[in-house]
């Protein structure tokens, strides 16, 4: 894959987010005159975020907790299985099993408390929705339409979030640097697409080399006239 696909497409997520947010903003500004209204957007915004937070923390929780339970097993399988003859090594395996395992019995409580967390988190997600939905249900008819639209992007919002983890993955830190730097100096146009050999954010005419090397699977070309990233397909 080259460098600048992986970027070309968390843009294509980003730019939906922006477009889902600023819908959102406007709908809050027409509604803006219920207190209420505003006050349980926030709380469902706030539980949100809770709650991705919650989740992540019990996500790593348990990975931690597995990898120490491989070590475990290995170190048991070693000192078990008749490969380690010498007593000093028998008895360090010995002390690291005992370390392990405390280490493991600290990381479960952890989870624990983690995988309660979440599960409040998301209860609290839960009520603030249902709240919002009662509420939403009390304004009648006059805001009936934005309101569906407004419930239908926080939905939106959600699964885009989901969609630009996934698309973070592969990309590197010094890659995402840069193109975070674009977006904000570009109005949100940080990596543009070759068309007809040209860039199809200022029109400048690209040279073969140039379009060559935009695919690159390890560097970043830019356009010599906005700067842009250039991804060709």
């Amino acid at each position: 894959m080259s460098a600048s696909l992986g970027l070309y497409r968390l843009q294509q997520v980003d730019r939906q987010i922006d477009r889902a947010r600023s819908q959102l903003d406007t709908i809050r500004q027409t509604l803006e005159n219920d207190v209420e209204l505003r006050e349980a957007l926030k709380r469902v915004e706030t539980t949100q975020a809770e709650h991705y937070r919650a989740s992540q923390e019990l996500k790593s929780l348990e990975a931690e907790v597995q990898t120490h339970k491989i070590k475990m097993e290995q170190a048991e399988s070693s000192l078990y299985g008749g490969t380690v003859k010498n007593p000093k090594e028998l008895q360090d395996l010995q002390k690291d099993i005992v370390s392990i395992k405390k280490y493991i019995t600290a990381l479960e409580e952890r989870e624990l408390e983690s995988m309660m967390r979440a599960e409040n988190t998301e209860n609290a997600l839960q009520s603030a929705k249902t709240e919002l939905e009662l509420m939403q249900a009390r304004l009648g008819n006059e805001h009936r339409k934005l309101i569906d639209e407004q419930s239908v992007l926080i939905t939106e919002m959600e699964r885009l979030t989901e969609e630009r983890e996934a698309a973070l993955g592969p990309i590197e830190s010094t890659l995402l640097a840069t193109y975070e730097y674009l977006r904000q100096q570009k109005r949100g146009v940080a990596v543009t697409e070759i068309n007809d050999n040209s860039c199809s954010s200022c029109g400048a005419t690209l040279n073969a080399a140039l379009q060559q090397n935009a695919r690159s699977a390890k560097q970043l070309m830019n356009c010599p006239s906005c700067g842009r990233i250039l991804y060709s397909n």
